[in-house]
């Protein structure tokens, strides 16, 4: 269970961050989301972890599902999902961060973004996600690069206790009896990096910085296609992947 001091300090953050900037980031998450599962075909889908709904917001201007559920540690996060108003919205309820309150095999997809980077007792998440829903969809943001030890203060300001890349992601899943069935890996949109530069940090917008920003993406993006999955990875700024329960399950001693 979450303590206090955890719990209040993500009710601060949805009250006073700025939602411009979860919208925009919220919006390329749900197309990711949506890329992934689209051999599959959800009724009722809980998002785990969901905010203030940003994320719940696209899928149900999507048509993603019929049924969309939240759970949310923070309060404040609940009280914004429900004044969203959203059709597809059944319930949103807060919850101590690993007990989910559904019964075996009740929802169709779970979907857990950027969420367990935060979480410090991870495979417990997992194997609750795992007794709740059939399909589950992680994303991940990309922490980790060489040197990523020199910036503990960056990630933990921003509550990140846990470094993926892909191939440590599908470790644990797999490792967790999850079959993994469909991944992306993307990169950030020039115009979330635009929006980063130029509006959150403030940095004086020029010509010049703006075309730097198009050029890298597309740089990377070039380099990714000619060089294979193994470039792609190592340029990736997230990983999504979509897995389901494994008749395979792998014990752990």
């Amino acid at each position: 269970m979450l303590s206090e001091e955890v719990k209040t300090a993500y009710d601060n953050f949805y009250a006073d961050n700025d939602v411009a900037w979860r919208m925009l980031g919220a919006k390329y998450k749900a197309q990711n989301i949506v890329d992934v599962c689209t051999e599959i075909k959800p009724k009722k889908v809980l998002e785990v972890g969901a905010g203030d709904g940003s994320i719940l917001h696209f899928l149900n201007e999507w048509n993603f599902a019929p049924e969309l559920y939240a759970l949310e540690i923070a309060q404040s996060g609940v009280d914004i999902i429900n004044e969203r108003k959203l059709t597809s919205l059944k319930d949103a309820q807060t919850f101590d961060g690993y007990t989910i309150p559904y019964e075996d095999d009740s929802i169709d997809l779970i979907i857990l973004a950027h969420v367990l980077e935060h979480v410090e007792h991870e495979r417990i998440l997992l194997r609750e996600l795992k007794r709740v829903a059939r399909y589950i969809v992680v994303e991940v943001p990309k922490d980790y690069r060489y040197g990523v030890d020199t910036r503990i203060k960056h990630f933990l300001n921003y509550g990140h206790i846990n470094m993926y890349t892909p191939t440590s992601l599908r470790f644990l899943l797999q490792s967790e009896g999850l079959e993994i069935l469909k991944d992306k890996v993307s990169l950030t949109a020039p115009e979330t990096t635009r929006f980063n530069e130029f509006v959150n940090k403030k940095t004086p917008k020029t010509f010049t910085a703006s075309l730097k920003i198009e050029l890298e993406y597309r740089i990377k993006k070039t380099m990714g296609k000619l060089m294979g999955k193994k470039k792609q990875e190592q340029f990736a700024n997230a990983y999504t992947v979509l897995t389901r329960k494994s008749d395979h399950n792998l014990k752990i001693f």
